[in-house]
């Protein structure tokens, strides 16, 4: 009974923490409502054990603690290798614009350097 009121209350106060973080615009939309969906789905089971070691029987695994230390970490790893596609594209990302800035900065520097030419010429 411990046990399932501690994992219900976790899940609440995680609950709150996603919605005040997503009210504060910390958390982006498309990530907010993938941390929701997961609460949605634990905080019933937390309050309702049998519930998942029924769901674990109709899948075939011998117990629901098996079944969701084998779903948590197929579910880091497929956010682990979201974000490994995220980082990626913010990089190409950097790099273009670091690029863009370089060519910029050489186009100001050399329009400075004729101007400046020119005021010497005028002067």
């Amino acid at each position: 009974m411990k046990l399932t009121l501690v994992t219900g209350l976790t899940g609440l106060i995680l609950l709150a923490t996603i919605v005040e973080l997503l009210r504060r615009r910390q958390l982006r939309e498309k990530y907010g409502m993938l941390w929701l969906g997961v609460l949605v789905i634990i905080i019933p089971l937390s309050l309702f054990p049998r519930l998942l070691d029924n769901v674990a029987e109709l899948l075939g695994v011998a117990s629901g603690v098996s079944l969701v230390l084998f779903l948590g970490i197929v579910f880091l790893l497929l956010v682990c290798v979201h974000l490994s596609w995220e980082v990626s594209a913010l990089e190409e990302e950097t790099r273009t614009l670091a690029e863009d800035f370089a060519l910029l900065r050489a186009e100001i520097e050399a329009d400075r350097a004729a101007r400046d030419e020119l005021v010497s010429h005028d002067g």
